[in-house]
């Protein structure tokens, strides 16, 4: 008989909740109230997300102030994103056995193996990338470390003709992990380049896309139906719907208050 996992859509929730809802669920899990929990969401208005350990400076807080872009910190890692119209998701489970025990590059891969058969099934032809070495890029950023996520594609992440598609982090405890994902149906290039001060747009366009750029009708059911699907296929489980509970909501409440709306905790790196 399969696993039985969760599967939350939460819809659209403000920033900071979001990030503090993902990591109210991974608390849960860790702590065996709750099976391995797939959510899926998205963003009240424009936000831009931060890594966990990603230099506030990188992004130019002013211009997201003025513009009224919600800046919140990432409990995992990796670099800047900014989410509007796309398709975001979260995903815990236990590592102490089983399936997502073997480190960080094993679950990451297997995740994401996951989320390129979804968009197998929703008609695009991604291609997933499981070299840890990584060429440098036709486009120069000008930068050692560039501050936007979807400017490189490293180990586990996907792409279609070259141009990223998907862009996620994982943060991992000796219990459990956490990995976040964005996947973008429309990109605001002007606002990215102004949020991460890249020099060109061109370093954009030759970097990432949005799925409705190669898919114009690609609908939100249906990869948010795909990628249950998938995850049920490659996991060998049964997803039951479901909602947070009582007390990951609290929880969540209480961190969006205490943690992820501090200034301290967005912009003390």
């Amino acid at each position: 008989m399969a696993d039985t996992w969760r599967f939350i859509d939460t819809g659209s929730c403000p920033a900071a909740y979001n990030m503090a809802l993902d990591e109210a669920i991974a608390v849960a899990v860790r702590k065996d109230l709750a099976p391995p929990t797939l959510r899926v969401y998205g963003w009240v208005a424009p936000s831009l997300s931060i890594g966990c350990f990603q230099r506030a400076e990188d992004i130019d807080s002013r211009y997201c102030s003025k513009k009224q872009i919600p800046i919140v910190r990432r409990p995992t890692g990796g670099r800047g994103i900014l989410h509007g119209n796309e398709m975001t998701y979260s995903f815990s489970a236990k590592t102490t056995s089983g399936l997502f025990s073997k480190g960080l590059l094993d679950s990451y891969k297997r995740i994401s193996s996951a989320i390129g058969l979804a968009l197998t099934k929703a008609g695009l032809s991604p291609e997933l990338k499981l070299m840890k070495e990584m060429k440098r890029s036709s486009v120069s950023s000008g930068r050692v470390n560039n501050p936007f996520c979807f400017r490189s594609i490293s180990f586990g992440e996907i792409s279609v003709n070259g141009k990223k598609i998907v862009g996620s982090a994982q943060k991992r405890w000796p219990d459990g992990l956490l990995q976040q994902g964005s996947i973008p149906f429309l990109v605001d290039e002007d606002e990215i380049v102004k949020i991460f001060r890249l020099d060109y747009l061109r370093e954009i366009e030759e970097s990432m896309t949005g799925l409705r750029e190669i898919s114009p009708e690609l609908d939100y059911g249906i990869l948010k139906e795909a990628l249950r699907i998938s995850f049920e296929e490659v996991f060998e489980v049964k997803f039951i719907f479901s909602y947070p509970s009582v007390k990951e909501v609290s929880l969540a409440r209480e961190m969006e208050v205490q943690k992820y709306l501090s200034n301290e905790w967005t912009f003390g790196r």
